[in-house]
This record gives structure tokens, C-alpha cells and sequence, in this order.
């Protein structure tokens, strides 16, 4: 099962794809025998030749030879398919680790692009100060929030036997492997692919939340604990490499952190409750981790104090502090006092949040941590540091006793039903509810500059509301038991006034996490963050957040908070409103202007970035999307979501992990220092570039507009042509697919929208519209088209959108979308709308060609253009099998457990063999 052409670039990675698909190949014959081989063979064949040249006779053969399949061959059929991408995933993701240490191991020492030696080095050939590199690090902040929506799509336990498939074609690598010893591996190779095969893809029931939250921390287990330091490391040890002449201190500067559990809006399922258990999670992690690491300290420090001396400090506290354990956990050798301190963190750790032994907070472990390393310094050679020890000094200070800082996220319209019940309960007014926005302002205001309370007992409300300030209960408890860092910031959805951020402040004022001393001085221990998610909201976010800073009330929560705001900008549904291409624009813009605004009143930003895994939701690789902002940004705190999507692929492999960081840190390390060294004189776009952009936008919009809000028949031909109700069954989320049980499209989520469109070959949400846009702007002007090219070449936002909006179209395919039309039961409709998104989709092809210079889409990155042309033929047999499978389970009149199987199962096909949900 391979298609693979010669490529000396790509030698090795065919050679990968070629042994596991004779593998799975043996593994089809074992099961089914030659006549499954032969089938998925006939098909594969036939897609092939449909790809190369689509004719009549070969499309119908096809249709035929897939009419044909009954269970269980239709089945096995469907997880050849399925199983076959699942490997080709991994071998290229064995690839990207080959070709990194390919740069790594060069006898003339190629430097890799966006590696930290590249950005360091660039750092010093462009004249960029040591002063000035230390300054931007002391300031530098990249902060990545893993999601659980979608979730990942695939099992844990089918991630554990592909991460062993990765380690051992790792294995296969080695230069001096014996004969035996490839023997071996291949065996174990052919275990791996068995197991796989033998292991059900599907999850028989939806997962909980804390389900969700176990998967999130599968990652920091197995790489994130370990790559986030290393990452620091390396960056230090490359600042030294190209500026000998200066002791480098790497503050923390890169972070993860977490929605799952602590993400509230549309998921009743979160509940507070379920909020401290993830807190708990989390804490248990971590200390597991720093138990595993002191113990195996405790095997290499076996120094005794009869070969060496250690400081007066370290044995002092070992002296006092080994009476207060059990006598089960002491050392028993005195003269080894490293082991004897190392037992008492080991008994300290195994009791935090246990009993007064137990550390109060890891800044206590921290000391324990620096008094051994400074009494190393007293017999250690000078320059050789103890690195076990660095390191877990730094996972310390990364990760605390809180692991992952848990955001708490809920929609506005559930603060104000609570504020009004609240303020009614003390009749401050009757309905809050149907105040003006001026007079929700004022009574807020006032409230917060009053340091009385406005609750009563918790039993005086609707559950609603006790609910509510049960989380906010919670978060003020999780401060005191697992420290502030636990939950830092409260991001409220849909935010569309200063009332919608003023009424959480109140809320947290309740709670005491704000609070008004009589003597007038304020404290203030949450961020509260508003999230501009539709075009609309995007607008006004600039105005919103200038009459904020003008409040007092708000003014002295901001002082509290060092003069940092944080500001989250959605990506799903802005472009879900507006189509990706106004959507985008429009987030550029808000972050211009937000940041202008911010700076007069002397705020400093974090700007949130709700990026989707998928390109309808803003996706793509992390350093082009750091890239792709408003360059002025780039100096200040940068916040990402990591979709659950993402994570296996970006996470699962400690090489790639380090890869993905490392290009995101080399990134932004590089931007900062530029824009430093420049002061914001230069931005890198010119004001014709911005005048385009909006016309091309508005343009664009009404295109979009007039499809998904003009075309009344357009959401019947949504959700009869795309396998939405289909993905509903689909058990990938604890979250419901609608924000309200109602078949409105504003209830429809971003990522089921984006799912939706990705499986039926359309995505639509990628690209649609932006040819409108691009090519009536180039066809008014003489020099528009010249103006666009050069764009292209010289402005990062630009580029990346056009390169964004040509990966959508690559994995866009509108022959195989055709048959998704089948499913529209008026005909005429189905017809008429998909003609229409035809022609868009061969007009956007036509402009982004001209822009780039290219003669196919994505020219410019073979490696993706050539990854996406070898799925194809692969990809192709389940859209056509998932086409009769739901016009058939469509049509029966009772439930066909058997058949929604076959249907979910070529979901989660399509899933992997294009690398996307929603």
C-alpha cells in the first residue's frame, strides 16, 4: 500500500512507508486473506488513476467496485484506509526528527531555520545588543493553552502504540545496528502495526471531563515536563556560543497552561467540583515527577562526608528537619547527608496538602533545590554543574506545585443572569438585565468602589446563580491551597460591553479575589479578560477596552495586576461570522489598534490568541502564526491555544515537541529584538498595503454574507450535504455541538461547522470568499495585481494568509466534494449552491496563483504540497464509502448500530488521512 515516486530528498522516509505498508499489507492477508488485500489494492488503484486522469469509465468502476463491498469486507475495507494513514503520519513524523538531526550531525554545521542557534546567531550578525537580547528575555512570554474541544480524535491507547511504532523506525536508524538486533526490531515492528490493527479506533462512549483532563496531562508526562527546560537550556547555551563575554540568565519565558476542566461556556459538565478535581490532577502530577527525579538524585548523589565537605546550611536543616519524619523514611548512612536531605523532600513532597510535614508551596522546594546546589559549589570542579540537578531546578520554577496554569472561561450571558438575580435580591435595581449599557456601567462602577458586599446566603438564589458563585468560591479556595498561579485569569465569551467584563470583577469581589479595604487601597488577584470573537466584536474592542482603562474602579484592579491586560481573540467564530479572510483582517486590526490605544495609557498586553487546529479556525504551523501578526506585538506577552487536535501530533514525540517549540521561541525571541532595536520606528507595512486589505475585506464579507446569510436554502444544504448530525455520535468531546439545543446557526459551534466541512472535501470555512475579495480588487486597478505580489514578498501577515488560503485549497477537492451533493435531497438546491462554491473555489486558485508567481498551489512548500498528493488516493475511497454509508443510514427507518459504526469509522479516516477535525 504505497505510492511513493523516487525522491533522493525523500528516499528515507519512502523507504518507511514502504515497510509499514507491506506490513499492514501481510497483517489485511492474515485477517481477511488475498481478497481484502486484493480489494483495497483495486480500489487504491482505481483512485490513483482517477487522480492522474479523471475519465468516465474509471470513476464508474470505482463507484462500482465500492457499490460492491458488503460487511464485513465494507468494514476491514474502511480500516485499511484508516489505519494506513495513522502510519504514514508516523513516518513522517520520523522524518521531520531524521531531518533535524540530519542539520545536527553535518560535518559543515548547517544551521536548521527557526532552530534557536539560527535566532541567536541572527542576533548577533544584526548588530543587536547584549543589553538589549537580556532586556527582551527579562520580558519575552509565550504561553500555549492546551484545549480539549475538539479532543484528540484518536484513543490514548492507540497514541501509545504509535508512539511505539515512532521509537522503534527511531531505532531502525542506527548506523551500528547488528543483524540480530534488526531482526528483532522489525519483529517488534510488526507487533506494533498488529496491535493496531487489533485495537478498536473508535471510543465506545463520550469522554468526561476529567477524561479529557487525563489525556491533556498524557502530554506533559511524557515530553512537556521534560522538553519546556530543555528548551531554556538550549537557548542559554546558544547565547553563550555567540556571546561568550556574558553570564546569560533565561528567565521562564515559556509556559504551558490549560482550559480543560476549568473551560465553563456551553459545557454544563464543568462544574466546580470538577474545576478542584483538575487542580488536584494537576498538583499530583507534579509532584510524582519531582518524586521520580529527587529519587534518582538520590542514587547519583552518594558523596560522603568522608571525601568532602558540604556547607554548614544543608546540614543544619538536615538536622532539624529529619526528627519531624518517620523513621521508615530516613537515610541510615550519616556520613551520605545528600541522601539523608534528599529523603526528607521525598517524605516533604509525598505530604503536601496532607499534613503540616508537607511543603506549604514549591517555592520551599526551590530552597531545598539551591541549598544543595549551592553546597555542590563547595567540591563540584568549577563549570561543571550538575545537570539532573539544573534541570530540575528549572521544572520547579516552571511548574510549581499547579503544573499548568487552568484558565476558567464562561459565557457573558451567564454573568449578567447572576448579577441581575443578585442585584435584585438587595434591590439595587429591579431588572439590571434591561439597563441601558451607560446605567450597567454606573452601578458597577459603584459597587466595585464600595467595599460592603452585595450577596446574601448562597441559599437565597436559583442554582444558576449559586453555581456561579460557587466557581468563584473555588477559585479564591484554589489560590489558597494551590497557590495564585493555579488560575490567573477569567476569560468571558461573547464580550461585547465594558459591562460584560465589569460584572466578573463584581462577581469576584463576592468571592473576596477582589477586594475594596476600608482604608481605600485595592487588591485584585485575577485577570479578567474579555474575548472579541465576531467581526462585530472585534470592532468595537478597541472603544471597549478605552472606556475600561478611563473607570477607576477598573483602573486600580489594572494597577494590581502590574498594568497587564489580557485580551483573547477568537479566531473560530469570527470566522465563522465573516469568512476566514475578513475574519483575520479584522484581528489584525484589532490588535494594531488595541495596542496603540493600550500604550497612552501606559497597559501592557497579552494578547490571546484563539487559534484552531484547523485552518478555518485560524490553524497552522505556531511560528508562522507569531509571524503572521502585527509586528509591534511581538514585544509583548504572546498566549496560544494548543487544540486538542494538535496536541498528538506537535506533543507526542519528545523530537517534535522540542521542533515545534523551538520554532515558536526562535521566532519570537527574534521579533522582539528586532522591534527593540528598531523602537517601533519600522512596521514592516505600508498604509496602501492597509487601504487593499480593507477594500479586499469588505469585498469579501458581502461574498461570504451573501452565500451563508443571503442564500435562504443555505443551511439546508449545510446540514444535508456535510456528515454533521453524523459527527454528533461521533465520541470525541465532552462538549455539546450547540451552545442551545436549536438548529439556529448562530448556536452552531465553530468546530463541528469546521468539521463538518472538512470531511465533505469542501472546507469552506478555509477559503471561501477570499477569491471574491483578491481578484475584484486585482481586476480595478492597473497596479493592483503588482501591489498584491508584492505584499506577498514583503509583508509576514499577507503571506501567511494567501499560503494558508492555498493549504485549504490543496486539501479542498470539489470532484470528490461532488458527491456529498447526492445527500441534498432537493437536487436543484444542492446543484445550484455547490456550482456556486465551484466557481469561488476555481477563482480563489486562479488569483492566489497569480499572486504567488506559482504554476500549482503550494510551489512554494513541496514538502505539505507533495504530503497532501499522496494522501489523496487514499482519502478519495473513504469520502466516496462515507457517501453511500450515510445516504443509507439516512434512510433507514430503524437504527443501524452496525452501519454508524461503518460511518464514524471513515470519519475518523478522513480525520487522519487530512490531519484535521475541526
Amino acid at each position: 500500500m504505497s505510492t511513493y515516486t523516487p525522491n533522493d530528498h525523500t528516499t528515507p522516509l519512502r523507504r518507511d512507508v514502504n515497510q509499514l505498508g507491506h506490513i499492514l499489507g501481510d497483517i489485511l492477508v492474515h485477517h481477511g486473506g488475498t481478497e481484502l488485500l486484493n480489494k483495497v489494492e483495486s480500489i487504491r488503484t482505481l483512485t490513483k488513476e482517477l487522480r492522474e486522469e479523471y475519465k468516465e469509465d474509471t470513476y464508474h468502476a470505482l463507484k462500482d467496485e465500492i457499490g460492491k463491498l458488503e460487511p464485513p469486507m465494507r468494514q476491514q475495507v474502511i480500516r485499511a484506509f484508516s489505519i494506513y494513514f495513522h502510519l504514514v503520519n508516523i513516518a513522517e513524523q520520523n522524518h521531520r526528527i531524521r531531518r533535524r538531526r540530519e542539520y545536527q550531525t553535518r560535518d559543515d554545521h548547517g544551521i536548521q531555520p527557526f532552530s534557536l542557534e539560527s535566532a541567536t546567531q541572527s542576533l548577533r550578525q544584526n548588530d543587536i545588543s547584549e543589553d538589549t537580547i537580556q532586556s527582551v528575555l527579562h520580558k519575552l512570554s509565550l504561553e500555549l493553552i492546551i484545549t480539549a474541544h475538539p479532543t484528540e480524535a484518536t484513543k490514548r491507547s492507540v497514541l501509545e502504540i504509535q508512539k511505539r511504532i515512532a521509537t522503534i523506525l527511531q531505532q531502525l536508524d542506527h548506523p551500528l545496528l547488528t543483524s540480530k538486533e534488526r531482526t528483532n526490531l522489525q519483529e517488534s515492528l510488526f507487533n506494533e502495526v498488529t496491535a493496531l490493527w487489533q485495537t478498536n479506533e473508535l471510543r465506545q462512549r463520550k469522554p468526561s471531563v476529567m477524561d479529557e483532563v487525563r489525556n491533556g496531562l498524557y502530554y506533559f508526562d511524557e515530553t512537556l515536563f521534560d522538553v519546556l527546560p530543555d528548551i531554556h537550556q538550549e537557548l542559554e547555551d546558544c547565547l553563550e556560543d555567540e556571546f561568550p563575554e556574558k553570564d546569560w540568565v533565561v528567565p521562564n519565558f515559556l509556559r504551558f497552561g490549560s482550559w480543560i476542566g476549568g473551560d465553563r461556556d456551553g459545557n454544563p459538565n464543568v462544574t466546580a467540583d470538577i474545576t478542584w478535581s483538575t487542580l488536584e490532577e494537576h498538583r499530583n502530577l507534579a509532584l510524582k515527577k519531582y518524586e521520580e527525579t529527587i529519587v534518582e538524585l538520590m542514587k547519583r548523589f552518594s558523596h560522603t562526608t568522608d571525601r568532602i565537605k558540604v556547607s554548614e546550611e544543608l546540614t543544619q536543616s538536615v538536622l532539624q528537619e529529619e526528627p519531624q519524619i518517620p523513621s521508615a523514611s530516613k537515610w541510615r548512612v550519616s556520613q551520605e547527608i545528600y541522601r539523608r536531605k534528599f529523603a526528607v523532600m521525598l517524605d516533604r513532597l509525598r505530604q503536601v496538602g496532607q499534613s503540616e510535614i508537607g511543603y506549604e508551596d514549591h517555592h520551599q522546594l526551590l530552597d531545598d533545590l539551591y541549598m544543595i546546589k549551592n553546597s555542590t559549589k563547595m567540591h563540584q570542579p568549577s563549570g561543571r554543574e550538575l545537570k539532573l540537578l539544573r534541570k530540575l531546578i528549572r521544572q520547579v520554577e516552571l511548574f510549581g506545585f499547579h503544573l499548568a496554569t487552568l484558565d476558567i472561561r464562561n459565557h457573558s450571558g451567564e454573568h449578567e443572569a447572576a448579577i441581575t438575580e443578585l442585584l435584585h435580591k438587595v434591590n439595587i435595581t429591579e431588572d439590571y438585565r434591561a439597563l441601558s449599557e451607560e446605567e450597567k456601567i454606573e452601578t458597577l462602577d459603584k459597587i466595585l468602589q464600595d467595599p460592603r458586599p452585595i450577596s446574601l446566603l448562597n441559599e437565597d438564589y436559583s442554582k444558576e446563580t449559586q453555581d456561579m458563585l460557587h466557581v468563584f468560591q473555588t477559585i479564591r479556595q484554589a489560590h489558597k491551597e494551590f497557590g495564585k498561579r493555579s488560575i490567573e485569569v477569567y476569560l468571558i465569551s461573547m464580550t461585547e460591553s465594558v459591562s460584560d467584563i465589569l460584572e466578573v470583577l463584581v462577581l469576584a469581589k463576592e468571592a473576596g479575589i477582589y477586594r475594596l479595604h476600608a482604608d481605600g487601597h485595592t487588591e485584585s488577584d485575577l485577570h479578567v479578560a474579555p474575548l472579541l470573537e465576531t467581526v462585530d466584536d472585534l470592532i468595537a474592542g478597541p472603544e471597549i477596552l478605552q472606556t475600561l482603562f478611563e473607570l477607576d474602579s477598573y483602573s486600580n484592579h489594572l494597577k494590581q495586576r502590574n498594568q497587564s491586560q489580557e485580551i483573547m481573540l477568537g479566531y473560530s467564530d469570527g470566522s465563522k461570522d465573516g469568512g476566514t479572510l475578513t475574519a483575520n483582517w479584522k484581528l489584525y486590526k484589532a490588535q494594531q489598534e488595541i495596542h496603540d490605544m493600550a500604550k497612552e495609557y501606559n497597559i501592557r498586553l497579552k494578547f490571546f490568541h484563539g487559534r484552531g487546529g484547523s485552518l478555518g479556525r485560524g490553524g497552522g504551523p505556531l511560528n508562522r502564526s507569531l509571524l503572521s501578526q502585527p509586528v509591534e506585538t511581538l514585544g509583548e506577552d504572546v498566549k496560544i491555544t494548543e487544540q486538542g487536535e494538535v496536541l498528538s501530533s506537535r506533543y507526542l514525540l519528545s523530537d517534535i515537541a522540542y521542533r515545534s517549540l523551538e520554532q515558536a521561541a526562535s521566532t519570537l525571541l527574534e521579533g522582539a529584538a528586532n522591534i527593540s532595536k528598531e523602537s517601533e520606528q519600522a512596521h514592516h507595512r505600508e498604509e496602501n498595503w492597509e487601504r487593499a486589505m480593507e477594500e479586499i475585506s469588505d469585498i469579501s464579507l458581502k461574498k461570504y454574507h451573501s452565500l451563508v446569510f443571503g442564500n435562504n436554502d443555505f443551511l439546508t444544504y449545510f446540514n444535508e450535504v456535510t456528515p454533521l448530525k453524523e459527527i454528533s455520535q461521533f465520541n470525541i468531546g465532552s462538549r455539546p455541538m450547540k451552545r442551545k439545543d436549536s438548529s439556529k446557526f448562530e448556536n452552531l459551534r465553530a468546530i463541528p461547522w469546521v468539521f463538518a466541512w472538512t470531511q465533505n472535501r469542501h472546507l469552506l470555512p478555509g477559503w471561501y470568499a477570499a477569491g471574491t475579495g483578491l481578484q475584484q480588487y486585482a481586476s480595478q486597478g492597473d497596479d493592483n495585481l503588482a501591489l498584491l505580489q508584492h505584499m506577498y514578498q514583503q509583508w509576514p501577515f499577507f503571506r501567511s494568509t494567501i499560503d494558508n488560503l492555498q493549504m485549504a485549497l490543496m486539501k479542498a477537492d470539489m470532484q470528490t466534494a461532488k458527491e456529498y451533493v447526492t445527500l441534498v435531497g432537493d437536487q436543484e438546491m444542492g446543484e445550484r449552491i455547490y456550482n456556486d462554491i465551484v466557481e469561488e473555489y476555481k477563482r480563489t486558485e486562479q488569483i492566489l496563483l497569480q499572486i504567488t508567481g506559482s504554476s500549482h498551489l503550494l510551489d512554494n512548500q513541496s514538502t505539505i504540497q507533495e504530503s497532501v498528493r499522496r494522501r489523496n488516493p487514499y482519502v478519495d475511497p473513504l469520502n466516496f464509502l462515507q457517501v453511500d454509508l450515510i445516504e443509507e443510514l439516512r434512510s433507514s427507518e430503524e437504527p443501524d448500530t452496525e452501519l454508524l459504526t461503518e460511518v464514524l469509522l471513515t470519519i475518523s479516516g478522513i480525520a487522519a488521512g487530512l490531519r484535521n477535525t475541526g
